[in-house]
């Protein structure tokens, strides 16, 4: 049942003054949920419960962490469809979208829990003593990573499940053993609330200490800036927009005691298309990126925004291709109307600068928070010259750069700000004769891809869902993926410290059994 109220530790709670209403998109109205806002005393005692639980979560066993992680993926499933209609009424997204979307939050929280009990995440490392060595003896030392403490998690707008409440930056921050408070999003408060409650219940059901994780409601930003500048709290992790994250940053840089943040931000996730691609397969990449571009109304961080090719009649044709085949795909809905006014304000402003042409646009009526689609075109010398044009639009769209030689195509990839991606379509001879075209675009993104599309992110260990500014705040880390628990933790070295009193990773037995570095050596002894 939905409450409207925030979850600190296990308690329900409301004691604030402030309230709001999230809103459905296709239906065009007011949902009828009411939500109160957090309070300042609600914060304080949720950042007060994670103080007090960490000192026992981040000490209990992997094993119970991971039937904490397992439990929670399965009171989600047991939310049933609720959770579903929840999730399609707050968001505009299809069903499909949602039902998938909780089978990738499950699977993330079981992949961490898997990762817990292999146990070689914590990279301990081993260097024996060397009494006899001369001239001077050398130390018994071993380290390994520990959880940094209470994190605040801030949910985002386009992925109501995996990137929110038990999303990846929650998953990961429980399986570090770091307790976990949610800056519950507005636009899906209640499915939010939902998944919220079936943490809860894991948590009572595991037997893990009461203020692990706390869920608060907010319409502003006083409740998330009251989170990240409590001395509690040790991280944020972040998933939206480049003001939104650098004002995080920001706040969390200027503290007594300065904190990361994690944020990924924004990203138009340059394509560089290659005269094989063009003339063996201009079909049918041009009906492949107009399904990427308009996938999920385009409100993927991995949306291509920026397409990059050369002069000449082959690219003419494709620009061509890709305008008539985004002029006839169906418009979804966008997750809310202020959402669609900033998509169609930055349309608007790209399509008004100087020397860019609209060459593909929906132009039929649509429905209300139903976003047209748009590809526009301009040629590289005034792509350079306006940053203007270099900036994100939230939504089905992309801008087609003309460059007149490859000389033009490099200095554009040498000049672009950090990104999530960047793709290259055509053959591996071009790949080998491009080489300064390739490491320039490998410089500026976190995932490059090959002949593929750049939507979609596997969650496994190998993926890198980060990349340089201002893509994310810190390009050595990933927010998918196992990888994304080292953001939670810190390396400790133990220095001569007594065998028996050592963490279960570092002692002599391996009694874990994990994968460790002994002497430099990587060893399960």
């Amino acid at each position: 049942m939905i409450t409207g109220k925030n979850y600190i530790g296990n308690t329900l709670s409301s004691q604030g003054n402030q309230s709001f209403k999230t809103f459905n998109p296709r239906g065009n109205v007011e949902n009828n949920w009411e939500f109160r806002e957090a309070s300042n005393v609600e914060i304080n005692t949720a950042v007060g419960l994670a103080t007090e639980a960490f000192k026992e979560y981040k000490n209990v066993s992997v094993h119970k962490k991971a039937q904490f992680l397992r439990t929670i993926a399965t009171e989600i499933e047991a939310l049933g469809q609720e959770l579903i209609d929840t999730y399609v009424a707050e968001s505009g997204l299809p069903e499909g979208r949602a039902i998938g979307e909780r089978g990738r939050t499950m699977g993330q929280l079981r992949a961490f829990a898997d990762l817990l009990e292999e146990g070689s995440w914590v990279e301990a490392s081993i260097d024996m003593a060397q009494p006899d060595r001369a001239p001077m003896p050398k130390s018994d030392i071993r380290k390994m990573l520990v959880p940094l403490g209470p994190i605040a998690v801030f949910g985002s707008s386009n992925f109501p499940l995996a990137f929110s409440t038990a999303g990846g930056d929650t998953a990961s921050a429980l399986a570090a053993g770091c307790p976990v408070i949610v800056k519950s999003h507005p636009m899906h408060a209640a499915t939010g609330e939902l998944v919220a409650s079936a943490i809860i219940k894991a948590a009572e059901d595991t037997g893990i200490p009461n203020g692990v994780f706390s869920n608060l409601n907010s319409s502003g930003v006083e409740v998330g800036q009251s989170l990240v500048m409590h001395p509690g709290i040790k991280a944020v992790g972040f998933t939206g927009s480049i003001k939104g994250g650098m004002a995080l940053y920001k706040m969390a840089s200027e503290r007594e005691e300065p904190i990361p943040v994690f944020a990924e931000m924004g990203s138009i996730n340059p394509v560089v298309i290659f005269p094989s691609a063009l003339n063996e397969k201009g079909d049918f990449w041009a009906k492949q990126y107009a399904g990427s571009i308009t996938l999920g109304a385009g409100q993927f961080c991995t949306n291509p925004g920026l397409i990059l090719g050369m002069e000449g009649a082959a690219l003419d044709k494709f620009i061509t291709l890709l305008g008539h085949e985004i002029e006839i795909i169906e418009p979804s809905c966008m997750l809310h109307p202020n959402i669609l006014k900033g998509y169609s304000e930055g349309t608007d402003h790209l399509s008004k600068q100087e020397g860019t042409k609209v060459v593909g646009y929906y132009k039929k009526e649509v429905a209300p928070n139903y976003a047209q689609q748009k590809v526009i075109t301009v040629k590289g010398a005034q792509f350079s010259a306006n940053p203007t044009l270099h900036r994100e639009v939230f939504g089905p769209f992309s801008l087609i750069v003309k460059c007149k030689d490859k000389r033009e195509l490099r200095n554009i990839l040498d000049h672009l700000e950090g990104q999530l991606t960047g793709s290259v379509l055509g053959n591996r001879e071009e790949l080998e004769q491009n080489h300064e075209i390739i490491e320039a675009l490998t410089n500026r993104v976190g995932r490059i891809i090959f002949n593929g599309v750049p939507t979609g992110v596997e969650v496994c260990p190998s993926m890198q869902h980060g990349g340089p500014f201002p893509a994310s705040s810190d390009s050595r880390f990933t927010s998918v993926g196992v990888s994304a628990i080292k953001r939670w933790a810190r390396p400790v070295a133990f220095q001569d410290w007594p065998n028996e009193l050592l963490p279960e990773a570092l002692k002599d037995t391996n009694p874990l059994g994990i994968t460790r570095l002994l002497n430099g050596k990587h060893t399960n002894n």
